[in-house]
């Protein structure tokens, strides 16, 4: 007889990844939002020399260590579908990319 085989889980990896994704999107749309709003502009300067990039990063680093934290947790016994999470997670990675892009972002900014 032989042993089964013991399937290591894929899930804290894939938690990793896509919570990557999930950070840099939260940073691009927070960029091109604080670009915009005089009032979020406000709310995240939390270092008035840099102005809303210090809160626009905290901010955006708070919600990649969360979404890391509570997708690990959910996903640390599962073996999840890898090849659906990496295409999510480049797909968030795309639109952080062309969000920081400058010309679409002033397009999306003009009134």
């Amino acid at each position: 007889m032989t042993e089964p085989e013991a399937t290591i889980p894929n899930g804290p990896a894939a938690a990793a990844i896509l919570s990557a994704g999930i950070g840099s999107c939260t940073l691009a749309v927070l960029a091109v939002a604080s670009d915009g709003s005089k009032t979020l502009t406000h709310w995240l300067s939390f270092y008035p020399p840099s102005g809303s990039l210090s809160g626009v990063t905290s901010v955006a680093v708070v919600v990649w260590l969360a979404a890391w934290l509570v997708l690990a947790r959910l996903w640390r016994h599962r073996t999840v579908n890898f090849s659906r999470i990496s295409v999510l997670s480049f797909v968030l990675l795309a639109i952080a990319l062309l969000l920081t892009f400058p010309p679409l972002a002033d397009r999306l900014l003009r009134k």
